[in-house]
């Protein structure tokens, strides 16, 4: 009995030296890590491709659901659904099929019906976050600007060397059928690391 103890006393003290000094050099490891690390060595967590391989390679479907977007001034979180056909825009925002997803670095433009909850588009002001969350990550983006164009102009869906969201909805508001104008609301990246 008495060797019992003694051996389980042992192994018990082997164990807690061992894990103390895993979890110490652990510690080390990350403060050091941090400490001679800038942002241009944070490696991303996706795979070594283009976002324009990647997003061949995903094969998205019109109405598949590919995440949502939050807009907090407006109180509302609707979808974004791959594609801008009746459908599509029916259930959420529509992803312009030949845009990036949100969070890639260049130009994510999603549309959507103004009679849903983007008739309350212009309520946005300058600075306000819109949150885009994907099967890739949480997105946050910022708003930058906003502008009005004509149906036929395609500048909204131009590309960009950063990570940018594009929103685009009828304008007028209140307009019945097919709309003259188009509403815009341009936002920035803030928080996430854009995907290459």
């Amino acid at each position: 009995m008495f060797h019992s103890r003694n051996a389980l006393s042992i192994v018990s003290s082997v164990m807690i030296t061992f894990g103390v000094g895993t979890t110490g050099y652990g510690a080390f490891a990350i403060i050091e890590m941090n400490s001679t690390s800038t942002a241009d060595h944070i490696p991303l967590l996706v795979p070594l491709e283009s976002s324009q391989e990647s997003l061949a390679k995903e094969k998205l479907a019109e109405g598949d659901v590919i995440g949502s977007l939050s807009i907090p001034r407006l109180n509302e979180v609707l979808p974004i659904v791959e594609g801008t056909g009746t459908k599509e825009l029916d259930r959420g925002f529509g992803h312009y099929v030949d845009s990036v997803l949100p969070g890639f670095s260049d130009n994510s433009v999603l549309t959507g019906h103004s009679d849903l909850a983007l008739k309350n588009l212009g309520k946005l002001r300058v600075g306000d976050r819109l949150t885009a969350r994907t099967d890739r990550g949480v997105f946050i983006f910022e708003v930058q600007r906003f502008r009005v164009v004509q149906d036929d102009d395609n500048s909204a869906i131009l590309r960009t060397k950063e990570a940018a969201l594009t929103l685009s909805t009828s304008f007028p508001f209140d307009h019945i059928g097919n709309a003259p104008m188009r509403f815009i609301v341009q936002a920035g990246l803030v928080v996430g690391t854009p995907i290459d």
